[in-house]
């Protein structure tokens, strides 16, 4: 280790003196540096597309009802049809199931009429509920563990897939579409 009283003191030059070399790089200050720039626009600027062509895709979306709908970007779509928003299904487009609200394939045309049947769906729930009755009965009346058991367990059966049917979107997706005239 040295001394500091053996350190050159040449070799140390003042700050100022720093500064006023040829080598040394000149640091800006923010004012100085936006002053010397143009400013960039503070909003986004909206540049309108050019309706594209049908392509054949598919895409993910929601109906009328916010339920989830697979929609498709029918490319034999008539030129003269008007032009839908992106998530809006085109005319002819079909929900997953095949059935809409509107009759099979989403058709709607003036002088169609269609009818919803639910009385399939209507049938298999009652028949659910009796069977539920049933087992809670059978369940009150025995005595042997084993079967209690085994009652139960039918029971719980019943009872979700009871719940998964007994609901507006079952009855919709599995109703039958007719067509009146």
């Amino acid at each position: 280790m040295m001394p500091i009283s053996g350190v050159k003191t040449a070799a140390v030059q003042p700050l100022t003196a720093a500064e006023k070399t040829e080598g040394a790089s000149k640091v800006q200050k923010p004012e100085e540096e936006a002053q010397g720039r143009p400013l960039k626009p503070m909003m986004d600027e909206y540049i309108p597309e050019e309706p594209r062509e049908p392509s054949g895709l598919y895409w993910m979306g929601r109906d009328e009802d916010g339920q989830p709908k697979i929609y498709f970007d029918d490319p034999e779509r008539a030129a003269d049809a008007p032009e839908q928003p992106e998530d809006a299904p085109a005319a002819g487009e079909s929900d997953p199931a095949g059935q809409g609200a509107k009759g099979p394939a989403g058709k709607k045309d003036k002088g169609e009429t269609w009818e919803c049947n639910t009385d399939k769906v209507d049938r298999e729930i009652e028949k659910l509920k009796k069977q539920q009755q049933e087992l809670e009965q059978r369940l009150n009346s025995e005595t042997d563990e084993a079967k209690i058991k085994e009652l139960e367990r039918q029971l719980a059966q019943v009872e979700q897939e009871l719940k998964q049917k007994d609901n507006d979107t079952y009855r919709r997706q599995n109703a039958t579409y007719t067509q009146l005239s």
